[in-house]
């Protein structure tokens, strides 16, 4: 084991509190922490500290948070902190040459993928919506290319078979941590054994746009139950039942079909809400109708049975006479 670094964090959400977490628990020194700025958040649009910046606090670390690490006071400030490395997780600044070369190991990346698989913004997500088997983190070594560097370490686990955005990200937020701490106990023999990325495997995560919520029911079933899983918790798959906003947390799927239209209610009892689709069924197996929480099939047809009737039909927009 090398002796402890002097590191910076830089960080913004829960995935990347978590890996600070373990740091702060560790022999290595956070000498300080980068920041996305305060954001308004909730109806009062009061700021809201990030999770990083919430737990460097409670620490006792010192938090920047510059608007872009392009300033050249902010790099000399960096600089003057004599960092022996930097390790960013769900930063959100895009760190230009001069800011990699600062440490004295560079800057590594917690990536939420195995890389090349997904490069981007969102590959927590674009694994379920693909129908991935596997996924993981990747400990990677920072380069001007977006997620393109060598690799350090990498840990894998098996996707479930219900797997969401959300169980994915707890879970790689809980192998990440270890991964990191023992690439940087032992550094010097971690960027010795590094190893480049296959490029021509590289998909791109891009992020998740607002027009992807709405759910297409001409798709095929499979592809839309994944979505559902994919965008569950956050931002969560929708679609219109006359006026009203659902939204959809759970789904599977089923090889029947019929000659309803997509998006038609094809069986609606307390075990089964069926839709059908372009190509096969969805089984719906918890949603929410706005106003109201997420609930299970049997419980949410009990108050909208009136609503979710046989031949009852979803759609991508509000219909015109509704």
């Amino acid at each position: 084991m090398t002796a402890p670094l002097r590191i910076i964090f830089a960080g913004t959400p829960d995935f990347a509190a978590t890996h600070l977490a373990a740091l702060l628990e560790s022999d290595h020194e956070i000498v300080a922490v980068l920041s996305q700025p305060d954001r308004p958040a909730g109806r009062g649009k009061k700021l809201k500290l990030s999770p990083v910046k919430q737990l460097a606090a409670a620490h006792e670390v010192p938090v920047l948070q510059p608007l872009t690490l392009k300033s050249q006071d902010t790099q000399q400030t960096l600089r003057e902190l004599d960092a022996d490395i930097m390790v960013v997780v769900a930063y959100g600044l895009i760190l230009p040459q001069t800011v990699l070369d600062i440490p004295r190991f560079g800057c590594l990346n917690v990536h939420a993928s195995l890389l090349p698989r997904w490069r981007g913004a969102a590959p927590i997500q674009r694994a379920v919506q693909a129908g991935d088997e596997v996924s993981g983190v990747t400990i990677m070594q920072m380069e001007a290319g977006l997620d393109t560097g060598p690799m350090l370490n990498v840990k894998q686990i098996p996707l479930l078979p219900d797997e969401t955005g959300g169980s994915l990200h707890d879970r790689l937020a809980e192998i990440g941590p270890e991964a990191l701490l023992f690439t940087l106990d032992n550094i010097d023999a971690s960027l010795a054994a590094a190893q480049p990325q296959d490029h021509h495997k590289a998909n791109y995560a891009h992020k998740i746009a607002k027009e992807e919520y709405a759910i297409e029911w001409q798709d095929n079933a499979g592809a839309i139950a994944r979505r559902i899983r994919a965008f569950n918790p956050t931002p969560n798959c929708f679609s219109f039942l006359g006026s009203e906003r659902v939204k959809f947390w759970m789904a599977h799927t089923r090889k029947d079909s019929s000659d309803a239209p997509p998006g038609t209610v094809i069986e609606a009892n307390k075990h089964n809400l069926v839709i059908q689709c372009g190509e096969g069924q969805l089984v719906v197996t918890e949603a929410q109708f706005s106003g109201s929480r997420p609930m299970n099939i049997a419980t949410l047809l009990n108050g909208r049975a009136t609503q979710l009737t046989l031949g009852a039909i979803f759609t991508h927009s509000i219909p015109e006479n509704s």
